[in-house]
């Protein structure tokens, strides 16, 4: 089972907020967090793989789960987990590379892709955006509370809902029936709050 509280440590939403992904994750793990994923949109370089290699350390040292976006190669040298999306590697593709010992999620956007994940070797799904998000260039359309409501039934995996959760609304997703909540903007304060806190906010409001 996954944790509640899924934040994403997004490179370039930490970018915008002029803190660098390292001390990110260092505040987002002495919090407490259970899991992180680390999501890079852009060009990895190696300064970015030598930057995912000290959180992955950090990760290590305070035993949380590391997923990796996007790349199952990566996944491997870290000894993360892996998560996929549509239009990454299929995941029985990626599990020639990473094993079949890896965890691996999957997102989902609707209620075909849901269905077609049952068939798929991976440990979690993820299905959104619930509610409109910033974080997309060009977001799927909104599933909604009442429709995630629906589909939960389609999977018999963890699920964890994505795409504009905040603390406003995280309760009205683990009521549809959300194992989990993965968190991209709202876990950066905009009122110079920390980071730290933030996640101890979260954590305490999903406990």
């Amino acid at each position: 089972m996954l944790p509640v509280f899924y934040p994403i440590l997004d490179v370039e939403a930490a970018r915008q907020r002029e803190i660098s992904p390292l001390k990110a994750a260092r505040e987002i793990l002495e919090a407490g967090a259970g899991i992180l994923q680390f999501r890079c949109k852009g060009f990895f370089d190696r300064e970015r793989l030598v930057e995912l290699e000290k959180i992955a350390e950090l990760c290590r040292q305070t035993h949380t789960l590391l997923v990796v976006n996007d790349r199952a190669d990566l996944a491997v040298l870290t000894g993360a987990a892996l998560h996929l999306g549509q239009t990454d590697l299929p995941p029985g593709d990626a599990r020639r590379i990473t094993g079949a010992e890896m965890k691996i999620g999957y997102s989902t956007h609707n209620e075909q892709q849901l269905r077609a994940a049952a068939s798929q070797p991976v440990d979690y799904v993820a299905l959104g955006p619930i509610f409109g998000t910033t974080t997309k260039d060009n977001p799927d359309p909104v599933v909604g509370v009442d429709e995630l409501r629906r589909l939960r039934s389609l999977t018999d995996r963890p699920l964890v809902a994505i795409g504009g959760i905040t603390r406003a609304n995280a309760r009205s997703v683990i009521q549809a029936g959300a194992d989990s909540v993965a968190v991209i903007g709202d876990l950066f304060p905009s009122d110079g709050s920390s980071l730290r806190a933030r996640v101890k906010e979260w954590l305490n409001l999903l406990a």
